[in-house]
């Protein structure tokens, strides 16, 4: 495989977006093709049959445009269908989940929130995560439902975000949290309204990071890495609404090529 080829990426929309930003940080030379499946967000809602043929889909569609390695971009994906995609496709596979481990290990009152989607935190990978590494801390799990809706429109600033986020995080600030471990890749979006709505003593984690040094490392290991520079990155979506895509990755003042694309 051409170490020029793209890196495949791929989420239930715009949120994923999140994690292209810090691979596209870390690793400015690759090519990176992004995938918005917003037509059939959220996946948080959906049974775990469905989230593995969309995330098939979505996987054969990357491999069709030329995809070196794919980057699932979403925990809900990753929760429910990573087992299948790494069993039944030979190139290599990344994936997110809740960055429970961290916060597990730091956590000083022994409390920790996860805000998730209900798909992430009723899969099999989420909980054997957690008996792993929190078996003595105090795990406030919160159904987001309704935030990725609102992100996907746009209006992570608006007011019926910072409704849902009181009441979410109440549950979470009641056992004294000190951790909020956001567990789909939309969140992070959220960050500036959570630090408003958050004690200065909580720290926040999402996995975004870690992801963008897998990814450096999974290249390396296979010798795939971009021997010069690349295209700038392409972003599909198969949403008639273009305009979340184009606002959340303009960066630097420059607005990579956003194409609607039937998939």
């Amino acid at each position: 495989m051409q170490n020029n080829a793209p890196i495949g990426i791929f989420d239930s929309g715009v949120g994923g977006t999140s994690i292209w930003r810090e691979i596209h940080q870390l690793l400015p030379l690759e090519h990176t093709i992004y995938l918005a499946d917003s037509k059939n967000a959220p996946y948080g809602e959906k049974t775990k049959d469905e989230i593995v043929k969309l995330s098939i889909k979505n996987t054969e569609k990357l491999i069709s445009l030329g995809a070196k390695v794919i980057i699932v971009a979403c925990n809900t994906a990753t929760t429910n269908a990573i087992k299948h995609l790494r069993a039944n496709y030979t190139l290599p596979i990344i994936a997110i989940e809740p960055a429970i481990k961290p916060a597990a290990l730091n956590t000083k009152t022994k409390a920790v929130g996860i805000l998730a989607t209900q798909g992430t935190l009723n899969s099999e990978l989420f909980t054997q995560t957690s008996e792993l590494y929190a078996r003595d801390i105090d795990i406030i799990e919160v159904f987001g439902k309704g935030l990725v809706p609102e992100i996907e429109a746009g209006r992570q600033d608006g007011k019926e975000v910072e409704r849902l986020l009181k009441l979410y995080l109440k549950p979470m600030l009641d056992k004294n949290i000190d951790y909020l471990v956001l567990g789909c890749s939309h969140y992070p979006y959220l960050v500036p309204k959570l630090k408003e709505l958050l004690p200065k003593t909580v720290t926040i984690i999402d996995s975004g990071l870690a992801v963008a040094r897998q990814t450096k490392a999974v290249l390396e290991h296979y010798n795939l890495s971009a021997i010069s520079p690349q295209p700038a990155p392409i972003f599909y979506t198969n949403s008639d609404n273009l305009e979340p895509l184009r606002q959340i990755v303009i960066t630097d003042e420059k607005l990579y090529s956003i194409h609607y694309l039937d998939f």
